[in-house]
């Protein structure tokens, strides 16, 4: 143990932090935008796209209930490392699927495993975050963390997004180009899971949790876990600020990219994979980074309570530029681009206070599988608006939903006034 603990004080977080969430942000950009592209370039229709692809974030919904079992079994740092072999694998056999007849259900099945590995990938690298870095040092870190995961995003969709289209325009052959982004894909996954073998620290803290109470029931402490989180003082403004905070967001995130491909005629902007992939998964991913670098900067300044309502603001006002550009429908891409980077850093920004939220809500004994939970719920939010939002859509028309998508975000505002924040909380 006394190995351990030197072995954790010599790793600078600098060595793993960054790594372990640009690689957290692989599968689920994957899973949010990537399939949504690749889908929309096969000739999907919206409605299919958004429904079927909602689906795949069912894992990250229910992912809560199997949150105490990566704290009682094993460490977080095994979870980690063994995952990410997992999901480098899976993504390798989603390239293997887009050559077969029955490429979009065969490639939903595979998309829909790795989603269960990266969900539970995810709650081990979250409480291993939790575990390597005192408090002080998590708020200094929360930007660097949504950093680097928006970097991972950026890699994942941004040049990747762009590559599928080159190899489309040179080729012809749309099934050939996403083969190679995800054996890009694939491969940068699995150096990832190398390099953490090697760099991960090894908390000493970091070892099964079990609570003496239960007398060493892995059921009976599998359910005391969820009592302690549901009996939280002000639990449903707890439940409400999650679950609505992203509400009109997961409506709109699922029909951005594609918006921007949809001819003019249909409302959209006409744009092509390439040129997404250079206003939106490039400038707009490097826009939400520096948003979210900004934030976590804020809130270790000054505080979550004290920057909560300039940062609910940031999230959604900016929802207003999809109604612009659904209305004006500019063929201008610098301008596109500068609209997409406002709205995004707009988001990057904000989004850190539900992150420093969800810590301070999880934080305690079992704080792995309770902030499971929270992101779990977050999940909730996101998934069954985005279920019916392909098909509001196109019962709306692009202008019309983008109108109701701003409407959506008003919840959160009532719950941001209600929710209750320790003032010092995130403060360094």
């Amino acid at each position: 143990m006394q190995k351990a603990q030197v072995k954790s004080q010599v790793k600078s977080p600098w060595q793993w932090v960054p790594s372990l969430y640009f690689g957290q942000a692989i599968p689920y950009v994957v899973v949010m935008m990537l399939s949504v592209i690749m889908y929309k370039a096969n000739g999907i229709s919206n409605t299919d796209i958004a429904l079927y692809t909602s689906w795949l974030y069912l894992p990250w919904v229910i992912k809560p209930l199997w949150s105490p079992f990566v704290d009682m079994f094993r460490t977080k740092r095994w979870w980690i490392v063994s995952l990410q072999l997992v999901i480098g694998a899976a993504l390798g056999l989603v390239a293997l699927t887009t050559h077969l007849p029955s490429f979009f259900q065969v490639s939903l099945a595979v998309l829909w495993l790795m989603s269960f590995s990266s969900a539970t990938h995810d709650i081990a690298a979250d409480g291993f975050y939790m575990l390597g870095l005192r408090q002080q040092q998590q708020a200094a870190f929360v930007g660097v963390r949504s950093t680097f995961y928006r970097l991972g995003m950026l890699a994942g969709q941004g040049g990747l997004v762009y590559l599928a289209g080159q190899l489309t325009e040179r080729t012809g052959d749309v099934q050939f180009a996403w083969a190679v982004v995800f054996c890009v894909l694939a491969a940068m996954f699995l150096a990832l899971c190398v390099y953490h073998h090697f760099m991960l620290p090894r908390p000493g803290d970091d070892q099964p949790v079990r609570d003496g109470d239960n007398n060493g029931n892995p059921l009976r402490e599998f359910f005391a876990t969820f009592g302690v989180f549901f009996r939280q003082r002000d639990i449903w403004l707890i439940l409400g600020f999650i679950l609505t905070f992203r509400l009109g967001e997961s409506q709109l995130l699922k029909l951005a990219a594609p918006f921007l491909m949809d001819p003019l005629a249909k409302g959209g902007l006409g744009m092509t994979t390439s040129q997404v992939g250079v206003a939106y998964s490039t400038v707009g991913v490097l826009a939400l980074t520096l948003g979210g670098l900004l934030g976590g900067y804020v809130i270790s300044r000054v505080g979550l309570k004290r920057c909560l309502w300039l940062m609910v603001f940031s999230v959604h006002i900016p929802d207003l530029v999809f109604v612009y550009l659904a209305s004006a429908q500019p063929q201008n891409l610098v301008l596109v681009s500068a609209c997409l980077a406002l709205e995004q850093f707009g988001y990057g920004f904000g989004f850190t206070a539900m992150m420093m939220y969800m810590i301070m809500v999880a934080d305690g004994v079992h704080k792995t599988a309770h902030y499971a939970i929270c992101t779990g719920l977050m999940a909730l939010g996101m998934m069954l608006p985005g279920m019916v939002s392909g098909r509001i859509q196109e019962y709306l028309g692009y202008q019309h939903f983008f109108i109701y998508v701003c409407l959506m975000t008003i919840p959160a505002f009532i719950m941001a006034a209600l929710v209750k924040i320790d003032p010092q909380f995130g403060k360094q």
